[in-house]
C-alpha cells in the first residue's frame, strides 16, 4: 500500500515538470543587444585642464558679445519708449475726442429743445395779441378802459413776438441742432479711426498730427458757444461744409515703366476709374447740391424777414384798433400770416434743411478730395487699391460693378460728348 502511495507522489511530480518545460517552451523571450562600451571619461586633471583652455580661449569674445547686447537692449528701449508715448497721446486724444462727442450730443438737444419751445411760445403770445385785437375792434367805442387795455396789451404781445423772432430767426435753431447732430457723428468716426490705429499698434507720430489736425479741423467747422463763434446763418453765397484739415497736394503721375502691371493693387484703370468718379461728383452731385442749398438758403432769408416784419406791423397796427374801422383788419391779418411763417420756417426747420444741403454737399467735396489726395500720392505709399474702391463703393452707396459701370459711362460720354446728366444720378 505505501509503495502504490510513493508511486503515485513520483508520477505527478514528474507530469508538473513536463507542464512546467512545456510552458517554458511557448514563451519567447527575445535576444536583446548588448550595450556597446562607454567611452573612457577624462581623469579630473584632464577635464579641468579643457575648461580652463576653454575659458581662456572665450574670454576675449565675451566683450564684444556684451556690447552687442547693450546696444541691442538701448535700441529697444529707445523704440519701446516712444511706442509708449506715442500711445499715451493717442489716449489723450482719444479721451478729449469722447467728451467732445458727449458735449456735442448734450448741446444739440438742448438746442433742439430750443426751436421747439420757443417756437410755440412765439405762436401762443402771437395768437393771443391777435384775439385781444379783435376783442378790441369788437368792443364798441363805450367799453372806454377795457378797449385800450386790450389795445396796450396787445401791442406789448405783438412787441415781445417780434423781438423773439428776430432773436430766433438769427440764431436758427433748428440749424444749430443740426450742426451739432452733424459733429457728434464725426467725432464717433473719429473716435472709432484712433480706437483702429490703437488696436492695430505701432502707433507713429503721424497718426498722432493727423488725429489732431483731425480735431482741430472739427472744431473750427462746428463750434460749440454762439457768440463770436457762430456759424454764419445766411452767408452771401452758399459753401459746402468744410471739417478736414487741408493737405498739401503734389502731382505725381503713374509709373509709365510698368504699364498695366499691378502695384499695391493699383494700375492705370484704377486711376482712371477714380478720375471719372471725381469728375462725375464735380460736375453733377456738387452742383446740385449746391443748387438746392441756394434755394434754401433763399427761401429761409425771406421767411426770417416776414416774421416780424408782419408781428410788428400787427404791434403798430394793434394801437389804432377801433369799431367799425379797416385799420382793424390790418393787425388781425398780420398776427395770422406771422403766426403761419414761424411755424412754416420753425417747424418746418428749414434752416436744418440748408445745414443738411450744407453737409451733403461738403461729404462729397471730401470724397474728391480724399480722391485726388490719394491718387497723387506714391504708388508704394497708398492704400491698397482694391480696398480703396470698396470703401469709396461703401462711401457712396453702390456695388464695385455700379461704381466700375458710373466711370466706364462717364469716360464715354466725354468722349463722344453728350451730357453726363442723363447717367450722373446714378451715384443716388
Amino acid at each position: 500500500m505505501a509503495s502504490l502511495q510513493v508511486s503515485s507522489l513520483i508520477s505527478s511530480s514528474s507530469s508538473q515538470k513536463q507542464a512546467m518545460l512545456q510552458a517554458k517552451a511557448a514563451i519567447h523571450v527575445p535576444n536583446f543587444p548588448r550595450a556597446p562600451k562607454l567611452p573612457s571619461l577624462p581623469t579630473t586633471n584632464t577635464l579641468f585642464q579643457e575648461l580652463n583652455n576653454g575659458f581662456t580661449h572665450s574670454s576675449s569674445i565675451l566683450p564684444v558679445l556684451q556690447d552687442n547686447n547693450d546696444s541691442s537692449n538701448n535700441v529697444n528701449c529707445t523704440c519701446s519708449s516712444k511706442s509708449k508715448a506715442t500711445m499715451h497721446q493717442l489716449y489723450a486724444i482719444l479721451e478729449a475726442v469722447s467728451d467732445r462727442v458727449e458735449m456735442h450730443h448734450n448741446v444739440g438737444e438742448q438746442r433742439n429743445n430750443w426751436n421747439t419751445l420757443l417756437l410755440n411760445s412765439i405762436n401762443m403770445i402771437t395768437l393771443t395779441a391777435t384775439a385781444m385785437c379783435g376783442m378790441a375792434a369788437a368792443s364798441g367805442a363805450a367799453a372806454g378802459a377795457p378797449v385800450l387795455a386790450l389795445k396796450l396789451s396787445s401791442a406789448l404781445l405783438f412787441s415781445a413776438a417780434t423781438g423773439m423772432v428776430v432773436i430766433m430767426n438769427k440764431i436758427q435753431p433748428s440749424q444749430l441742432a443740426e450742426e451739432q447732430r452733424n459733429a457728434t457723428r464725426l467725432f464717433k468716426q473719429l473716435e472709432a479711426e484712433i480706437e483702429t490705429i490703437i488696436a492695430l499698434g505701432n502707433p507713429s507720430k503721424e497718426d498722432v498730427k493727423r488725429s489732431m489736425k483731425k480735431v482741430l479741423a472739427l472744431d473750427k467747422a462746428y463750434p460749440l458757444p454762439l457768440l463770436g463763434a457762430m456759424l454764419e446763418k445766411f452767408p452771401q453765397k452758399f459753401e459746402p461744409a468744410v471739417w478736414w484739415p487741408s493737405s498739401k497736394r503734389r502731382t505725381i503721375r503713374f509709373n509709365e515703366k510698368k504699364g498695366e502691371i499691378s502695384n499695391n493693387g493699383w494700375d492705370k484703370g484704377l486711376e482712371m476709374e477714380m478720375r471719372e468718379v471725381v469728375e462725375v461728383m464735380k460736375k453733377k452731385d456738387v452742383e446740385d447740391y449746391e443748387r438746392l442749398g441756394n434755394l434754401v438758403l433763399k427761401i429761409n432769408k425771406t421767411l426770417a424777414i416776414a416774421g416780424p416784419l408782419l408781428t410788428g406791423i400787427a404791434a403798430v397796427g394793434s394801437c389804432f384798433v377801433r369799431q367799425g374801422s379797416w385799420a382793424s383788419v390790418v393787425p388781425l391779418v398780420a398776427g395770422a400770416l406771422a403766426t403761419a411763417v414761424n411755424a412754416f420756417e420753425h417747424g418746418g426747420q428749414v434752416g436744418m434743411v440748408a445745414e443738411m444741403y450744407r453737409s451733403t454737399a461738403g461729404f462729397f467735396r471730401q470724397t474728391q478730395d480724399w480722391i485726388q489726395e490719394t491718387i497723387e500720392e506714391e504708388i508704394e505709399e497708398r492704400e491698397d487699391g482694391e480696398l480703396f474702391e470698396m470703401k469709396l463703393a461703401l462711401k457712396l452707396g453702390r456695388s464695385l460693378s455700379q461704381l466700375r459701370d458710373l466711370a466706364a459711362k462717364s469716360a464715354y460720354s466725354r468722349i463722344e460728348g453728350t451730357p453726363i446728366d442723363e447717367f450722373a444720378s446714378k451715384i443716388f
